[in-house]
């Protein structure tokens, strides 16, 4: 697993029970843990150190994170409900995850304003480094993706992780989306692409 790591796209409140809650937002993430548990395990022999475990399996964490004025927003003349303002719950990690996030592996999207942000490719983390710097100094080839939503921000993620030369593969028991019809087509989508399905 030394050159893997997990893509975890906005498993947070808003997209899970908030004001833009996703069909099978639950089961998503009751899926990312067991995923992580499988992926984590140590092998037999192996010391029960958490940060040698990790350090494996890195797990990123992507999260819109929005300033409440931002322009996706209905009310600022967007298509979205307000959502994942900064500072929020609707804007939090869910709490089963939080065990596995690290400051230096969240990263952020849609904090200006004026643009709308899907793709958590260019999202930074508080020093300031982008998704793509990060797996490129972790030496990662291969990245799992899961998240929410399907059609939105996880197609959109997966899409540039590809076109940046990684080797991709949804895990689709662990995404969540805002219609169903429309997450089986983007699906189809990102297989035609060369997107790995699991």
């Amino acid at each position: 697993m030394k050159d893997s790591a997990l893509i975890i796209v906005d498993m947070l409140y808003d997209f899970i029970d908030g004001s833009m809650a996703c069909l099978n937002a639950k089961e998503a993430v009751n899926s990312t843990a067991d995923f992580i548990d499988s992926k984590t395990e140590p092998e037999s022999g192996e010391e029960d150190d958490e940060n040698a475990i990790f350090g494996q399996f890195p797990i990123l964490f992507i999260c819109d994170h929005h300033p409440a004025d931002h322009c996706s927003f209905l009310e600022n003349g967007g298509q979205w409900p307000a959502h994942c303002v900064e500072g929020t719950r609707g804007g939090a990690i869910h709490d089963k995850l939080t065990p596995y996030v690290s400051e230096e592996l969240t990263f952020y999207k849609g904090q200006d304003k004026d643009r709308e942000q899907y793709s958590g490719w260019h999202g930074m983390n508080k020093a300031g480094q982008s998704v793509g710097e990060i797996l490129d100094l972790l030496d990662i080839n291969e990245v799992y993706v899961c998240g929410i939503a399907t059609e939105y921000c996880v197609k959109a993620t997966a899409e540039d992780m590809l076109k940046a030369g990684k080797k991709v593969t949804l895990i689709k028991d662990a995404l969540a989306y805002v219609d169903r019809d429309g997450h089986l087509k983007a699906l189809e989508e990102m297989r035609s692409e060369g997107i790995r399905i699991e």
